[in-house]
């Protein structure tokens, strides 16, 4: 059986989950509410603050659904309490960003600045050339700082660009002149 599929998910205090039809799972708790409707082939049940997800076989399409149902209410109910961040470090001279109301200004080389405007729910904070991206909903935070991310990716001679702050990015040798 899957072994992540099959762990509980332990509901902290202050925190609710209510299970509609159609596995319509809606998560409450301090930092705010997300609701998600997960595969109906998986079962759903909450017994004594703990959620417990079934499969109803073993065919390969069960197993995999069986961990992803398991992990997204999980994700839910970690963003309603702690919430999630991303960190980015922008890299290069004359890269800049600022941030003004609900709009990140990026000076990127470009000949224009990009200005990006956070997603509902999202909140970037700029400190020098970190970017911390905060929400609750996990694939919201991923996916703001990948959009990010693209507008001006690491190079790999000098390492410019906006990168993660966890991110390595692989140095090359530069070409060498002539003897």
């Amino acid at each position: 059986m899957s072994r992540i599929g099959r762990m509980p998910i332990a509901v902290p205090a202050g925190v609710t989950v209510e299970i509609a039809e159609n596995n319509k799972v809606t998560v409450k708790g301090p930092k705010g509410e997300l609701e998600r409707v997960l595969p109906s082939e998986m079962e759903i049940k909450q017994e004594d603050g703990q959620i417990l997800v079934t499969r109803p076989n073993d065919l390969k399409k069960m197993k995999s659904l069986h961990g992803l149902t398991r992990t997204l209410i999980n994700n839910m109910v970690v963003g309603v309490t702690d919430g999630y961040t991303k960190q980015l470090e922008v890299n290069g001279v004359g890269y800049r960003a600022a941030k003004s109301g609900n709009k990140l200004t990026l000076n990127l080389g470009y000949s224009h600045p990009v200005i990006m405007e956070d997603p509902e729910g999202l909140e970037s904070v700029v400190e020098g050339n970190k970017i911390t991206i905060k929400g609750i909903d996990k694939e919201k935070v991923g996916q703001y700082a990948a959009e990010i991310r693209d507008k001006r990716r690491p190079e790999p001679y000098k390492g410019k660009g906006i990168k993660y702050m966890d991110e390595v990015i692989r140095r090359k040798v530069g070409k060498t002149g002539k003897k």
